[in-house]
C-alpha cells in the first residue's frame, strides 16, 4: 500500500516542482535533441520525441506551456507507408506563445516572438513577430518591444516581488490588477 502511494505521488510531485519537463527533456536531449543555453520549458509542452534529433533550439529560448515542436509528418504512412521527416531549427532569444505548433521544416531566426495559439508552417526571419493560424507577420521585433518600453511607466511597472515567485500578498496582487485595468497592460519583472 505505501509503495502503491508513493508511485501514485512521485508523478504530481515532480509536476508540481517542474521536474516533469526536466527529465523529459533530458531524455529528448539523449536522442539527439540540440538545445542551447538558458532554455525555458515550460508545461504541457511536446517536443517531437520520435525524431527530436531533427530539432535544433538556441541559446535563451522560452516555450510557453503547451507547445508543440513536430519534425515528423505521419499523414503520408497509410498511402506511402513512409513517414515525412524534416529538420527544425530555432534561433537565440526566441519566444514561442501558448499553445504554438511549429511544423516540421521551419526555421525560426533570432529575436523572433511567436503569438500564443500560432501555427507556423514557414520559415520565420530574425527581428519578427508572428502570430496566428497560419503565422503571419505582423511586425518587427525590435519595433514591438519599443512600442512596449513607451507604455512602461513608474506606476504600471513592478519588480519581483509581486510575482507568484516571490509569495507576492493578496494587497500586491490587487494593486497590480488595479495598475492593469487603469493603464491597459501592468508589467511584471
Amino acid at each position: 500500500m505505501k509503495r502503491k502511494l508513493i508511485n501514485w505521488a512521485k508523478p504530481i510531485v515532480k509536476r508540481l516542482l517542474g521536474m516533469e519537463n526536466l527529465n523529459a527533456l533530458e531524455a529528448l536531449k539523449r536522442k539527439g535533441l540540440k538545445v542551447g543555453t538558458n532554455f525555458n520549458i515550460q508545461e504541457g509542452c511536446i517536443i517531437d520525441g520520435s525524431h527530436s534529433y531533427h530539432i535544433e533550439i538556441g541559446n535563451n529560448v522560452t516555450l510557453a506551456p503547451n507547445v508543440h515542436i513536430l519534425a515528423h509528418d505521419a499523414s503520408t504512412w497509410n498511402f506511402l507507408e513512409y513517414t515525412k521527416i524534416k529538420n527544425v531549427k530555432i534561433g537565440n532569444r526566441v519566444f514561442i506563445g501558448a499553445s504554438s505548433i511549429i511544423m516540421p521544416g521551419v526555421t525560426i531566426g533570432n529575436d523572433v516572438i511567436i503569438g500564443a495559439g500560432s501555427i507556423v508552417t514557414k520559415d520565420i526571419p530574425n527581428n519578427c513577430l508572428y502570430a496566428g493560424n497560419p503565422a503571419k507577420f505582423m511586425m518587427h521585433t525590435d519595433v514591438y518591444i519599443a512600442k512596449e518600453k513607451k507604455k512602461m511607466t513608474a506606476e504600471n511597472t513592478f519588480e519581483e516581488e509581486f510575482s507568484e515567485a516571490k509569495d507576492v500578498s493578496m494587497e500586491n496582487k490587487e494593486l497590480l490588477k488595479q495598475m492593469a485595468a487603469k493603464h491597459g497592460t501592468a508589467y511584471l519583472k
